[in-house]
C-alpha cells in the first residue's frame, strides 16, 4: 500500500484506472487489462486459499521500493536449469501475482467513493484561494492610497516627540552618573568623621543606583571603585570595632553596630569583636610586661620584643614584680569591663526591641533578625568564658614566671590579695571559679609557704633558745584582734573574698551590694582600691601606739576587775606592733599592780602571762591565717603548719621545763597518756633528733629531715638549780602559763580555723584540738611538780619521823617536832612563793597546783615514814593521828586548797592499824595505791602480835601477787 501511496502522489491527482496505467513495468512485471481484472473479480476463489497464496510470497517482496525483484528471482536459479522445474516455479509466481493484483484491485474500489469526495472539496478550496487574492490586491491598493495622503506626515511628527523623551531621559540619566562620580569625595568626608552608617548607606544607594545604568559603558568602571570602597569602609569599621575592646564607647559602638546590620553582617561583626578582645588580651599583657621589663633591663634592647609572653614574664625582677602585677589587672580589668559593657548594650538593645515591637509585628518579623540576635546572645554568653580562660592563662604565665619563695611576707599576701580580687572579678564576669589562677597561685603558695614556715621555725628555735622567760607586759584586757595580724578577722567578712573589698565596703555600706562591674563602670579600678586602703590600714596602726604617761599612771590604780573608765587610747595593747619590743612604762604599771595585790592567788581577769617568743607565734599564727583567708585551696597546709607552730612551743616548754626521769617513780600519773602520745606525736613528725648527732654520720632521708627541726636548748641565762628563786619558778610559771594562753588563744580561732578547712581535713583539725590543744594545761603538772619535789626537804622529814619512838604506853597530847619542821618548811615555801609573785603574777590554777604536789609529796612522805616504822603501839597510832591533825590544821591557814589531797591516803593508812587478819585481807586487795612495802609492814607490825606466821604469810602472799603485774 505505501508503493502505490508514493506512486500517486509522484504522478499526481489521477482516476484510479489512470494510476493503474501509469505503474512502470519494474514494479509491477505486468498490469492486468481491464477484462483480466474483471475475470479476476469474477473467478470464483476461497478467500481463505488466496490468504494463503499470499501468506506464501517471500518477506522480501514487502521490504522496500529499492527492491529488484528480477535481479532476485535470477539469482536464485540453480547452476543447472530444469525446464519443468522452471514452469512450475513459474506458475507459481503467477498465482501469488494474481492472488496480489486480485487484492489491489478490491482495495482500490472499495476506496474510490472517498478519493472523488476529497478531490471536490480540495477543487473548492482553490477556487476560493482564487477570490481571497483578488480582495487583497485591491485591498493594498487602496492602503498606498491612504498613506499618500494622510498618515506619513502625522507619524513623523509622532517620532520626533519619542526621539526627545528618549533625549530627555538620558540627560537625566546623565547628570545621576555625574554626580556617582563625584561621591567619593563625600564618602572620604564621612568615614573622617566616623560617621560609618552614613557612608555605608551613600555606598549602597551608589551601587543600587549604578546598577540602574549599569548599560552604559562607563559605569561598570564606576561600580569597580565603589566595590573598593565600600570594603575600604569595612576595613576602617573593623578598626574601629577593635577600639571599643579596651575603651568602651556608647555612642562610638552604636554607630559601628549599626553600619554592620546596614551591611547584613552582624554575625560576622561579632565573630571579629571576639577575635579583637582575645588579640586585645594578648596585645595588652604584652605591652604591660615588656615596659617593666625593658625599665627594669635599662636599655631598649629589641630582643626582648621578640620573646614570647611566657618567656618574657620570667625577666620581671622582685622590685617591679607587684607594680606590674597590678598594672597587668589594671589594664585586663579595663578589657573585660569593656566586654561587660558590650554585653550590656546588646542586652538593652533587645529590651527597645522588644517594647517598641508590637506582638504582632514582632511575629510577622523577618526571620534573619532573630536568627542575628540569637546568634549574638550566644557568641556573647559563649565568650565570656572564653575571654576569661585567656585573661586567667595569661595572669597564670606571669604567675608561674617567677619564684616567690623569697618574697617578703607583706608583699605575697599583697600578690594573693590581687589575685583574689581578680578571682572575684572573673566570678561576677562569667561565674567562673577560676580553677586556672587557683592553681597557678596555689603551687606558688604552697612552694612560698614551705619556704616561709621553714624559716619561721627556724626564727622560733632561735628565740626559744634565747628566750629568757621573762615576762611581757601586757594590758589586763589584751586580745589577739588588737594585733594588727589579725585585723582581718574584725572586717565581718568571707574567707573568701580579699581584704581590700572588704575594707571598701566597710567604709562605704552603700556599696555592698554593688558588684565590682556596678561600682566601677565610668571610672576607677578595683585593683587602685586595693593599694590605697593597704596604706591606709598601715597609718592606722601606726597611729594606735601611742599613749600618754600620766594617764598610764592613773589607769594602773583602777580596778583590775573594769576598764570602763580607762582611755581609749590606753585599751591598746602594750605591745609595739611593728617591733615587738615592751614599752619601759609597762614595767612600773605591773610592779604598781603587784604591790596593791600582792597575793599570788590572784584573779583570771589580770594581764595575761605571755613572753615576747609567745607573742611572736601569735603573730605568726594571724600571718598565716590571713594567708589562708585570701587563698581557701591551701587552708589545709597552713592549718598544719601552725599545729607545727603549737606543737614546737609546747615541745620546748616541755623539754625546758618538764622532762625528768623521776615521773614514773613517783607513781602520781603526772603525764596523762593522751599528754605522752602528743609528745612522741611531735617528738617524731616534727624534731630532727640526728642535728644534735650530725658527726656520728647517721642521717635519715634528706627530704624527712627537711621537715624537721632540730631540738631547741634552754639558754644559759635561765638557771633553774636556784632554790632561792624556787628553781625558776618564775621563769616556769612565765613558760607555762604562755602555753596555756597561747592554748586559749587557739580555742578562740577554733571556729574560724573550722570554716576555712576543707570538709575532707577537719578531722585532722578536731584530732589538733582535742589531743593537743587541750594537753597545754597538762604540763602544769610534770612542771611544777619539780619545783614542788625540790621547794620542801622530804628526805629530812623521813629522818626525823625515824627516830621517833611509836611504842610507847600512854596517850600523848603534844605532837611531834617533825609536824613543826614540815610546817615551817611549807611557811617557808609559801614566803618564796609570795617573793616569786611580786614579780610574776602565779594564778590561782598554778598556785593549787603548786600546794598540790607539795602537800601530796608531803602525805606520802608520812604514809612512807610510818610505813618505816619498826615498832608501834596503839598509843602510837594516836599519836600519829595527832601528828596529822597538827598538820591538817594549821596548813588549812597557809593554802585555801579544799580540800587537801591525799588526805584520805593517810588517815585510811593510819586507821589500817587496827583491822582484823579478815579485814586486812580485804583492805589489801581494794587498796592497791600503797605500795608493797607499805602494806607489808601493815601486815608485820600491826598484825605481827596477833597472827601466827601461817597467817602473816598468807597476807604476805596476796601483798606479792597485787605487786607482781605491776612489774
Amino acid at each position: 500500500m505505501q508503493k502505490i501511496k508514493s506512486l500517486m502522489a509522484r504522478q499526481g491527482l489521477k482516476s484510479p484506472q489512470e494510476s493503474m496505467a501509469d505503474l512502470s513495468p519494474v514494479e509491477n512485471l505486468r498490469i492486468p487489462s481491464k477484462e483480466e481484472l474483471r475475470e479476476l473479480r469474477e473467478q470464483p476463489i476461497d478467500p481463505q486459499a488466496e490468504q494463503e497464496i499470499i501468506d506464501s510470497i517471500e518477506e522480501v517482496y514487502f521490504s522496500n521500493d529499492s527492491f529488484d525483484m528480477v535481479q532476485h528471482e535470477l539469482e536464485k536459479l540453480p547452476p543447472e536449469l530444469n525446464l519443468q522445474e522452471l514452469e512450475e516455479y513459474r506458475d507459481k509466481l503467477k498465482r501469488q501475482q494474481a492472488a496480489v493484483s486480485k487484492k489491489v484491485a478490491d482495495l482500490i474500489l472499495e476506496k474510490q467513493p472517498s478519493y472523488v469526495k476529497e478531490l471536490e472539496r480540495v477543487t473548492a478550496l482553490q477556487t476560493n484561494l482564487q477570490l481571497a487574492a483578488v480582495i487583497c490586491t485591491n485591498a493594498r491598493r487602496q492602503l498606498s492610497v491612504a498613506k499618500e495622503g494622510f498618515t506619513g506626515a502625522s507619524l513623523g511628527l509622532l517620532a520626533n516627540q519619542r526621539r526627545r523623551q528618549l533625549l530627555t531621559g538620558l540627560l537625566k540619566s546623565l547628570r545621576t552618573i555625574k554626580t556617582l562620580q563625584r561621591t567619593d569625595v563625600r564618602l572620604s568626608e564621612m568615614l573622617e568623621e566616623e560617621d560609618y552608617p552614613g557612608a555605608i548607606q551613600l555606598c549602597l544607594e551608589c551601587q543600587k543606583a549604578a546598577s540602574t545604568f549599569k548599560h552604559y559603558s562607563c559605569i561598570s568602571e564606576l561600580n569597580s571603585k565603589l566595590q573598593d570602597t565600600l570594603e575600604q569602609i569595612e576595613e576602617q569599621l573593623d578598626v574601629a570595632l577593635s577600639k571599643t575592646c579596651k575603651h568602651f564607647d556608647v555612642v562610638h559602638y552604636t554607630k559601628v553596630q549599626l553600619a554592620y546590620s546596614l551591611l547584613g553582617k552582624t554575625q560576622t561583626a561579632m565573630d571579629q569583636l571576639h577575635m579583637h578582645f582575645t588579640q586585645a588580651i594578648h596585645n595588652t599583657v604584652f605591652q604591660v610586661v615588656l615596659g617593666y621589663v625593658e625599665l627594669c633591663a635599662g636599655n631598649a634592647d629589641t630582643k626582648f620584643q621578640k620573646m614570647q609572653y611566657k618567656d618574657l614574664c620570667t625577666h620581671i625582677t622582685l622590685d617591679s614584680y607587684i607594680p606590674c602585677l597590678t598594672d597587668l589587672c589594671k589594664a585586663l580589668w579595663e578589657v573585660m569591663l569593656s566586654y561587660h559593657r558590650t554585653m550590656q548594650w546588646h542586652e538593652e538593645q533587645d529590651k527597645q526591641e522588644a517594647a517598641s515591637t508590637p506582638d504582632g509585628a514582632a511575629a510577622a518579623g523577618p526571620d534573619e533578625v532573630l536568627v542575628d540576635r540569637s546568634y549574638v546572645k550566644k557568641k556573647l554568653e559563649h565568650g565570656l568564658t572564653r575571654i576569661w580562660q585567656d585573661v586567667q592563662l595569661k595572669v597564670k604565665a606571669y604567675i608561674l614566671g617567677t619564684d616567690m619563695s623569697n618574697f617578703k611576707y607583706d608583699d605575697f599576701i599583697v600578690v594573693l590579695d590581687v589575685i583574689s580580687r581578680l578571682m572575684q572579678v572573673g566570678e561576677e564576669f562569667c561565674g567562673s571559679k577560676s580553677e586556672v589562677l587557683q592553681e597557678s597561685i596555689k603551687r606558688q603558695s604552697i612552694n612560698y609557704f614551705k619556704n616561709y614556715h621553714r624559716a619561721r621555725l627556724e626564727e622560733l628555735r632561735m628565740f626559744l633558745e634565747n628566750e629568757t622567760w621573762e615576762l611581757c607586759p601586757v594590758k589586763s584586757n589584751f586580745n589577739i584582734a588588737q594585733l594588727h595580724e589579725f585585723k582581718f578577722m574584725g572586717q565581718c567578712r568571707s574567707p573568701s573574698v580579699s581584704p581590700s573589698r572588704q575594707t571598701a565596703s566597710s567604709s562605704s555600706p552603700a556599696q555592698e551590694e554593688l558588684s565590682l562591674f556596678q561600682q566601677f563602670v565610668q571610672e576607677g579600678n578595683p585593683f587602685e582600691m586595693h593599694i590605697e586602703h593597704k596604706e591606709e590600714e598601715t597609718e592606722d596602726v601606726l597611729a594606735s601606739n601611742g599613749y600618754e604617761s600620766d594617764e598610764l599612771e592613773k589607769s594602773v590604780y583602777q580596778d583590775y576587775d573594769s576598764d570602763s573608765d580607762v582611755p581609749e587610747e590606753l585599751k591598746q595593747d602594750y605591745v609595739d606592733e611593728q617591733t615587738g619590743d615592751v614599752p619601759l612604762k609597762s614595767v612600773s604599771r605591773e610592779t604598781i599592780r603587784s604591790k596593791k595585790k600582792s597575793d599570788y592567788n590572784l584573779n583570771k581577769t589580770n594581764a595575761p602571762i605571755l613572753t615576747n617568743t609567745t607573742l611572736n607565734v601569735i603573730r605568726l599564727v594571724g600571718k598565716y591565717m590571713q594567708m589562708m583567708n585570701i587563698l581557701k585551696p591551701i587552708a589545709f597546709d597552713v592549718i598544719h603548719c601552725v599545729s607545727q607552730l603549737f606543737d614546737y612551743y609546747l615541745y620546748a616548754v616541755y623539754t625546758f621545763f618538764g622532762r625528768n626521769d623521776m615521773y614514773e617513780s613517783s607513781g602520781l600519773g603526772l603525764i596523762s597518756s593522751r599528754l605522752r602520745t602528743t609528745l612522741n606525736r611531735i617528738q617524731e613528725s616534727l624534731i630532727d633528733m640526728e642535728a644534735a648527732g650530725e658527726s656520728a654520720g647517721v642521717h635519715g632521708p634528706t627530704e624527712d629531715r627537711k621537715e624537721k627541726v632540730p631540738s631547741p636548748h634552754l639558754s644559759q641565762l635561765v638557771v633553774l638549780t636556784n632554790s632561792g628563786t624556787l628553781y625558776g619558778l618564775a621563769q616556769r610559771v612565765v613558760a607555762t602559763e604562755s602555753l596555756v594562753f597561747l592554748a586559749e588563744q587557739f580555742e578562740s580561732l577554733q571556729s574560724h580555723l573550722d570554716m576555712m578547712m576543707p570538709a575532707a581535713k577537719k578531722p585532722f583539725l578536731q584530732q589538733f584540738y582535742s589531743q593537743t590543744v587541750s594537753t597545754a594545761s597538762e604540763l602544769r603538772k610534770p612542771i611544777y611538780w619539780i619545783v614542788a619535789a625540790k621547794a620542801i626537804d622530804y628526805e629530812q622529814m623521813l629522818l626525823m619521823m625515824a627516830g621517833v619512838k611509836w611504842d610507847i604506853r600512854e596517850i600523848m597530847s603534844q605532837h611531834n617536832v617533825y609536824v613543826d619542821v614540815l610546817l615551817k618548811e611549807f611557811e617557808q615555801f609559801n614566803k618564796r612563793l609570795g617573793d616569786v609573785s611580786r614579780h610574776v603574777r602565779i594564778p590561782l590554777p598554778v598556785s593549787n597546783v603548786l600546794w598540790e604536789h607539795c602537800i601530796r609529796l608531803a602525805n606520802r612522805t608520812l604514809v612512807e615514814g610510818y610505813a618505816n616504822v619498826k615498832k608501834c603501839s596503839n598509843e602510837g597510832r594516836a599519836l600519829m593521828q595527832l601528828d596529822f591533825q597538827q598538820f591538817l590544821m594549821k596548813l588549812e591557814k597557809l593554802t585555801d586548797l579544799r580540800p587537801i589531797p591525799d588526805k584520805e591516803f593517810v588517815e585510811t593508812y593510819i586507821k589500817a592499824y587496827y583491822l582484823t587478819e579478815n579485814d586486812m585481807e580485804q583492805f589489801i586487795k581494794n587498796h592497791r595505791e600503797y605500795s608493797m612495802k607499805q602494806l607489808a609492814n601493815l601486815v608485820n607490825v600491826c598484825l605481827g602480835s596477833h597472827i601466827n606466821k601461817k597467817a602473816r604469810q598468807k597476807l604476805l602472799a596476796a601483798i606479792d601477787d597485787i605487786d607482781r603485774p605491776k612489774r
